[in-house]
């Protein structure tokens, strides 16, 4: 015979396990939500002049960009309804916000078609490499085209470093040039190394030892820190791209030429 009281408290024990459980598949929802909070701060920021704010902004919206979807495979939440949100969240922080920092902020001095062109052009391929990720969606070692959290962290970690707005034509020209660059790479083919491998493994000890100096640099060094990770990790595609083409290239002109002769 089954005891009253320990049903009872096996209902107790239950239900307080039930609310974790829902809460663990909360969790990278709010997250994701913070990433939408900092891509709307960033541009109302920008529209108020405010722009290292919106670049901070931005820097933030990307460690909640990675926070929730780790969050999310390790309490296996996935889900279809938290990728699409997490895309839209992705398309506010890092294809709007970016694209409406670097226009006001560094297209001034030159022919405002041509910045808005730049603007317009980084948010479209920006939303086509967001799509592309989510028919590719799945634990890839490598991105295929730049990721566009890297893509819009690069305009905010120039933003940051440079603070003040750009009124020079050369610079401005040049900053376009690096909009319409980060654009291409986002639709490109070039791959770029994906995180979502990474973990402490067996030497955990040196990656909190590497974590560890990488946050104190950041805190003590955000301006240069920042802006040498950034452009580190847009040239990291391109150095790959160009060192297989070489290497493609050497191994088939060493290849033994065979030749034919008639008997």
């Amino acid at each position: 015979m089954i005891d009253g009281s320990d049903s009872l408290q096996d209902k107790a024990q239950g239900a307080p396990r039930r609310r974790l459980g829902r809460s663990i598949y909360i969790l990278p929802s709010l997250f994701t939500v913070g990433n939408i909070f900092c891509g709307y701060y960033a541009i109302m920021s920008t529209m108020n002049g405010h722009y290292d704010a919106a670049a901070q902004a931005i820097g933030i919206a990307i460690i909640l960009d990675m926070l929730d979807g780790r969050i999310a495979r390790m309490a296996n939440a996935t889900s279809g309804f938290g990728l699409q949100l997490d895309s839209l969240a992705d398309l506010v922080s890092f294809g709007i916000a970016p694209s409406v920092l670097a226009f006001v902020w560094g297209f001034h001095p030159v022919n405002q078609r041509l910045g808005w062109i730049a603007a317009f052009t980084f948010l479209i391929c920006g939303a086509m490499r967001l799509a592309r990720f989510n028919v590719q969606a799945g634990n890839l070692k490598h991105f295929v085209g730049m990721p566009i959290p890297a893509a819009g962290g690069a305009i905010a970690a120039t933003v940051h470093f440079f603070q003040a707005p750009i009124d020079d034509s050369i610079a401005g020209t040049a900053m376009v040039g690096v909009v319409f660059l980060l654009a291409f790479l986002m639709v490109s083919t070039i791959r770029y190394p994906s995180l979502k491998q990474l973990t402490l493994g067996r030497k955990s000890h040196l990656t909190i030892l590497l974590i560890a100096l990488l946050v104190a640099l950041v805190y003590n060094y955000s301006r240069w820190t920042l802006l040498t990770i950034a452009v580190a990790y847009s040239l990291s595609g391109i150095g790959g791209r160009l060192f297989s083409l070489l290497r493609h290239r050497k191994a088939g002109s060493e290849a033994p030429v065979v030749e034919l002769r008639p008997r």
